[in-house]
């Protein structure tokens, strides 16, 4: 009875079932979380979502950007943008029951030792706080009507919560921190555009990770920086190893810490693609 972590599978389902078998994956026995975007700009998005739905009492996930775009696409808030792979989701006879499964998923996953979230904790919030933000936007994509609360999703502002003084700033922050977050500036606040290379980054840009005023928490699992690549320390984990451009996907035994490792079997989209 192990578990697992995987990285951004972004629709590769064919890396997907060549590491659930490299890693002996055993649905119902094993449990397994998805550390987010699940679907977009791979070739089988509609594929992957219909196989973690199936197994949903062994599958996991967390919301990433690229979920939550999809889902405020199905609500008629955005529409799919060059690059993107959701059109399948969309046009399926069971899109409709995937995207309402997909949108009951949370923000982040707190398991005790570990919290798994797509692409960090802002360095800014408590583990208390991060759940209380994180549960209220939960709350919001729960409701029966939930399809305004993505209205308002899109856009770089506030970029520190203490400028989230309504409720539509608090969600955004608390998406952006959660499934857009790379960089902080030296007061904290996210800076959201540039997406590189760490060692390139522009001057007064500071990884969340590395943050000297990040509060104290369990290791972190998390993807989303496929220019990082695989980072492994005492406090987090990062495993978006940029499948859909050629790279790898990455799965991590959360007992032990051994890495696994599939090559993509092509790339999908070159780097720097919209």
């Amino acid at each position: 009875m192990a578990r697992y972590a995987i990285g951004d599978i972004q629709g590769c389902a064919d890396e997907l079932d060549d590491l659930l078998a490299l890693i002996g994956f055993r649905a119902g026995s094993d449990t397994l979380y998805l550390v987010g975007d699940l679907v977009n700009r791979g070739p089988s998005s509609l594929e992957v979502l219909r196989w973690a739905h199936a197994h949903q009492d062994s599958v996991f996930p967390v919301l990433g950007n690229h979920d939550l775009h999809l889902l405020a696409c199905f609500a008629g808030h955005a529409s799919p943008r060059g690059g993107d792979t959701l059109d399948a989701v969309l046009a399926a006879a069971d899109g409709a029951e995937l995207c309402d499964w997909l949108r009951r998923q949370p923000l982040m996953r707190s398991l005790g030792d570990i919290v798994v979230v797509h692409a960090g904790i802002w360095p800014g919030w408590t583990l208390d706080q991060l759940a209380d933000a994180c549960g209220e936007v939960q709350a919001a994509l729960a409701r029966s009507a939930w399809q305004p609360a993505l209205a308002d999703m899109y856009g770089n502002k506030p970029s520190h919560w203490l400028g989230a003084t309504s409720e539509a700033d608090r969600w955004r922050f608390t998406i952006n921190a959660c499934t857009r977050m790379r960089f902080v500036d030296d007061a904290g606040a996210l800076q959201l555009k540039y997406k590189g290379e760490l060692e390139q980054a522009p001057p007064g840009l500071v990884p969340w990770f590395d943050f000297g005023r990040r509060c104290a928490t369990p290791r972190v699992v998390c993807g989303h920086w496929s220019a990082l690549g695989l980072l492994v320390r005492p406090d987090i984990w990062a495993i978006d190893t940029g499948c859909i451009w050629g790279g790898q996907l990455t799965a991590v035994c959360l007992d032990d810490g051994e890495i696994a490792q599939v090559t993509a079997r092509r790339a999908y989209q070159a780097v720097g693609e919209a």
